[in-house]
């Protein structure tokens, strides 16, 4: 006898998402009325440069010098200072005052609401939004829409991600596949060198170490060239989402060549310490880190280990991947939400149209071409020069080629609908991003942690802290801006409490558990963006990939914590 089907809404109210949604909404409400947000000074020292002296006060004329590294619930004022100080040497320096509020630890509320639905419902669209409401309320932000929503995307980042993964990659895919360009280089690519899953994903591993720009570029360019490859010999999307996402960042930390060493230098500065004076020592530093970036290491090893099939804790889930995709050519899990619609993972040109591989390599060469003569002329890489030529000329060839202006738009207007899902998914990510940010967790982190650390102990704690920011926040450059200035004062003063025969090398180790804990926690976040555009590029779906991802990542990131454990004992 067949049991009766439950009325949708009897479904509805039996399902834990609602309940948690509903549940964590409510709390947040509650939480913004009865608690007063709690205010975090933080120091950071600027040098002595004539440039930064601009603006600064004498520290006696200061409101908020007295306050520098604590905790209070009033504030003199809310405005950044910047404060001159006579140090006994006589020498002037600069420090910047930054107030950041916090809730105290329920500061982590709206992240932990969006992880927690994104893995109990594996639908982030409800995920994200019930994060970035959660927040809004938590902050007594009534008008989510005006004081949350647009003030995150109104930005010239927000207009960036429009512009590049809604317009510019959407429609060079669209492009790609009309005119047969991406199935005619995994055609040419499987006669001449690749030869089944293993080649495909050492193709995949070698263009993300190629690629060692990190974050978009590295990601969308490798994920979208070696997807059409890789699918045609049955590598998953889970599978090829992990190594587009562990070759991604943690290349960029070992491969430096890029705008990393510069924005972090700026954020390391410490006074009397002479081989941080000046940026070039800074820049020198960082580099010296790059031996002990043991979590870096790992993970792109790791996923070169994989390649070869030879990685032996993959995980259930994704082990379940692998054999679905050998077994049955099922790229994504029954039932799976890919970030990319099924449209674009196929070519239909017209009948009358005959594919070429250069369709593809010219636009292709023109990303990377604009992107590395971007980065040698004006400092960093034009990310939206690189894809916007590349359209235009993919573009241009198709119609010089013979295919009708109809059809051109046609396959153009398809790509930019089979992006629209990731693109929202992505703007939403960078919303509870920013409003993860604003409840400042990580400031409150900070200052419960600030105070006395043996010596041992402290990289493990940095790696640890700074993961668990990155995971929560979603990024990785706010939580260098959050946790450097903070750590590098600790960690010095802890290797000079100490009396450590070694402080640079104890310097060094603190630093560099800073930023691959960063990174770890930015790789394996749901709602980092980088972790939204390997699932985008590679055409996975975004719990899947976060799910398949964590525990390699995890027990690299435990090597990692087990080498400074051991590496910390050689600065005493």
């Amino acid at each position: 006898m067949t049991a009766p089907h439950k009325h949708p809404a009897l479904r509805l109210l039996h399902a834990p998402g609602l309940w948690i949604f509903v549940l964590g909404i409510a709390l947040a409400a509650w939480v913004g009325q009865i608690a007063s947000p709690h205010w975090y000074i933080q120091q950071a020292s600027l040098g002595d440069t004539e440039q930064n002296s601009t603006d600064a006060i004498d520290a006696s004329d200061s409101l908020l010098w007295e306050l520098r590294g604590k905790s209070v619930t009033e504030l003199p004022t809310a405005k950044a200072e910047r404060v001159r100080v006579q140090q006994a040497n006589g020498q002037i320096e600069i420090f910047s005052l930054s107030p950041h509020q916090h809730w105290g630890y329920w500061s982590f509320l709206p992240a932990v609401m969006a992880v927690a639905l994104c893995f109990i419902t594996r639908e982030p669209i409800t995920a994200l939004t019930g994060g970035i409401i959660t927040g809004a309320l938590l902050m007594c932000k009534f008008d989510i829409t005006g004081d949350v929503v647009i003030p995150a995307l109104a930005t010239k980042s927000g207009a960036g991600i429009l512009i590049l993964y809604l317009w510019f990659l959407g429609g060079i895919m669209g492009i790609w596949s009309r005119n047969g360009a991406a199935q005619a280089f995994a055609e040419l690519m499987t006669r001449r060198f690749v030869r089944g899953p293993v080649s495909a994903r050492l193709v995949a591993w070698f263009l993300g170490v190629l690629f060692f720009q990190g974050g978009t570029l590295s990601t969308v360019l490798v994920g979208t060239t070696v997807r059409p490859v890789a699918d045609k010999e049955n590598v998953s999307h889970e599978e090829l989402s992990y190594i587009v996402d562990s070759t991604a960042s943690p290349i960029a930390i070992l491969l430096p060549f890029n705008a990393w060493p510069f924005y972090v230098q700026g954020l390391i500065f410490l006074s009397g310490v002479g081989f941080l004076a000046t940026e070039a020592d800074r820049t020198n530093f960082f580099m010296s880190s790059i031996p002990l970036s043991l979590y870096a290491w790992a993970a792109v090893i790791f996923t070169l280990l994989m390649c070869f099939d030879k990685l032996p804790f993959l995980g259930r889930s994704m082990k379940e991947a692998i054999a679905r995709a050998r077994e049955t050519g099922e790229l994504d899990r029954p039932g799976a939400q890919p970030l990319l619609a099924k449209e674009l993972e196929t070519s239909d040109p017209p009948a009358d149209y005959r594919p070429s591989v250069w369709e593809f390599f010219i636009p292709l060469g023109l990303i990377i071409g604009v992107a590395v003569g971007t980065h040698f002329l004006l400092g960093s890489p034009n990310v939206h020069w690189a894809f916007g030529a590349a359209l235009l000329v993919a573009f241009g060839i198709t119609l010089a080629r013979g295919m009708s202006l109809e059809n051109a738009i046609g396959g153009l207007t398809q790509g930019l609908k089979g992006v629209v899902y990731g693109s929202v998914v992505l703007l939403l990510a960078v919303v509870i991003g920013r409003v993860s940010q604003d409840t400042g967790g990580g400031y409150y982190l900070m200052d419960v942690f600030a105070g006395s650390v043996p010596f041992w102990l402290l990289p493990v704690l940095c790696q640890v802290l700074t993961m668990f920011i990155a995971f929560s926040t979603g990024t990785s450059f706010g939580t260098f801006a959050v946790s450097l200035p903070l750590v590098m004062p600790l960690a010095w003063g802890t290797a000079m409490a100490a009396d450590l025969v070694h402080p640079q090398l104890y310097l060094t180790i603190c630093f560099a558990a800073v930023i691959n804990g960063s990174v770890y926690g930015d790789q394996c976040s749901p709602i980092s963006d980088t972790t939204v555009l390997s699932s985008m590029a590679t055409g996975c779906d975004l719990m899947d990939h976060v799910k398949t991802q964590i525990l390699p990542a995890s027990v690299a990131a435990l090597f990692a914590a087990i080498g400074w454990s051991i590496a910390v004992f050689f600065a005493a």
